[in-house]
């Protein structure tokens, strides 16, 4: 039987007869009853229909289509279908997109981008396709079965919905709410040949965006936020496993670029759905928040105070503490992205990117706004942003606390909106000056330390062990005397920062 690609998108002026295509992800065992009891249940209109279903994906034996981004389909019968699997950074993309059909090969036809190698089997999948028609013009498409490579297989489960854009959105938002059912992070395809290597699928995106100057103000807000959620998504096993920093690390760090990119821009695109998403946004980073200090904390400060005083018995009892707080912080984080609140981020943001509710705000300054060029949108904003750096003035170190937290605050907003906005001008022409404020925030972040470290050793002074109350005061004074000298360090980069100028907006 030939693939059962969904309906394709059209995308029609009227909002209501816009179509839409969604896919999600779910564990093979939630979607056993998928169709007889949760949220789509009560939206069938018929019977479902089930049949076998198998495809096989090939490649040349160097992996030139995978290179590529590209994956070549082929079903049992009918004719093969030529896939994107990894869009380009500088595209829109919006997760739980199934992949892009480029076009259809006759059996045995291969695409230009395999050259005259032959192509051979990578992977495949077998198992059974369901359709149920529902309510409200919605189609349900259910794969379930298994991945298979010559060495190993895996069990897989995938839903797609086609239909009126709003029904589809609301039906997928309302079935992730009760069952684990997120926007897969890489196509089937890419799962496929990565279980064939024996290692992890590709990421769609990583890092910040990509933007094009040809952009509208618009589609550079709709691409960034698509691509950040993507970041977010993939990094979120990790966070949840928590055997490494960096998962946690890289996921706060995609939600503070999405939550910079919607303040950047607000004076464009604004509205109740974008500052409530920002507060959903702010909450999962709260959760994040303990995992990545404690983090911090033992590989940075508890490591130098433990080789300096390495037969310490009450340093020791510290670092003992210390991580499990951590592990506790970690505990309190995993209900969250296991359970509705990350799939309810996800699929929002989907959501916004479709809908675009800004539009409907009577705003008729973010509207101009929005109708002008990309590049004069961020230099705008840069400059706004600069001139509150400028207005600090070079003699930073013996600001009071409180001003130069702020004063800290207000570089890392310009550090993420000058990396945003880097690609218009070149990213070489901006490497300069975000080196230089890299420079301020490492120093910054040292000099902050102390604020961290207070809060941390805090809790565990609190615990009323009196060996424990000693070394949390060691620490804290360790954490104070390092934070004085960091200020030293923050002032020089400052001036540095000021004295080097902009990248925006030169000649």
């Amino acid at each position: 039987m030939p693939a059962p690609a969904p309906p394709s998108e059209t995308r029609a002026a009227a909002p209501e007869t816009t179509r839409l295509t969604l896919e999600a992800a779910l564990p093979p065992e939630a979607a056993e009853a998928l169709f007889r009891a949760g949220p789509l249940a009560g939206l069938r209109a018929g019977r479902s229909r089930g049949s076998p279903f198998g495809v096989s994906w090939l490649d040349t034996a160097d992996g030139a289509l995978a290179e590529e981004g590209l994956a070549l389909e082929q079903p049992r019968r009918g004719p093969r279908r030529l896939l994107r699997t990894l869009p380009a950074r500088s595209t829109l993309w919006r997760p739980g997109a199934p992949p892009e059909t480029l076009g259809t090969l006759a059996a045995g036809e291969a695409p230009p981008e395999a050259g005259k190698s032959p192509l051979l089997p990578v992977a495949g999948f077998a198992g059974t396709a369901t359709r149920l028609a529902l309510a409200g013009g919605l189609e349900a498409l259910l794969l379930k079965g298994r991945l298979r490579a010559v060495t190993d297989e895996a069990p897989i489960a995938r839903l797609t919905l086609a239909g009126p854009a709003a029904a589809v959105l609301e039906a997928m938002r309302d079935l992730a709410a009760e069952l684990p059912a997120l926007p897969p992070r890489a196509a089937l395809a890419e799962e496929g040949r990565a279980l064939a290597r024996a290692e992890a699928p590709r990421p769609r995106r990583l890092g910040p965006p990509l933007l094009d100057p040809q952009l509208g103000v618009e589609d550079a807000l709709v691409l960034a936020l698509g691509h950040l959620t993507e970041v977010m998504l993939w990094h979120a096993p990790a966070a949840r496993a928590g055997t490494t920093p960096e998962g946690v690390h890289q996921m706060r760090v995609a939600i503070r670029r999405m939550r910079s990119l919607l303040k950047v821009f607000r004076p464009a695109c604004d509205g109740a759905a974008l500052r409530g998403f920002d507060a959903r946004l702010k909450g999962l980073a709260g959760l994040l928040g303990p995992a990545r200090d404690w983090d911090v904390w033992l590989g940075g400060l508890g490591a130098e105070i433990a080789e300096a005083l390495p037969e310490e018995p009450r340093i020791a009892a510290l670092l003992r503490a210390a991580r499990g707080m951590r592990e506790a912080a970690y505990a309190a984080l995993r209900p969250a992205l296991e359970g509705p609140e990350l799939r309810a981020i996800a699929w929002d943001a989907l959501a916004l990117s479709e809908t675009r509710p800004w539009r409907a705000e009577e705003d008729e300054v973010a509207a101009e706004r929005r109708a002008g060029t990309l590049p004069d949108f961020a230099a705008w904003v840069l400059d706004k942003r600069w001139r509150r750096i400028e207005a600090a003035g070079t003699d930073i170190a013996a600001l009071p606390d409180a001003e130069f937290h702020a004063l800290r605050i207000e570089a890392k907003r310009m550090r993420y909106a000058a990396e945003l906005f880097a690609p218009l001008w070149g990213r070489k022409r901006a490497r300069r000056f975000l080196a230089r404020l890299a420079e301020v925030q490492d120093a910054f972040g040292l000099a902050n330390d102390a604020v961290v470290a207070h809060g941390l050793m805090t809790a565990l002074a609190s615990r009323g062990d009196g060996g424990l109350a000693w070394a949390s005061g060691v620490a804290e004074g360790w954490a104070l005397a390092r934070a004085r000298r960091a200020r030293g360090k923050a002032r020089r980069a400052w001036e540095e920062l000021l004295a080097g100028g902009i990248y925006w907006n030169q000649s």
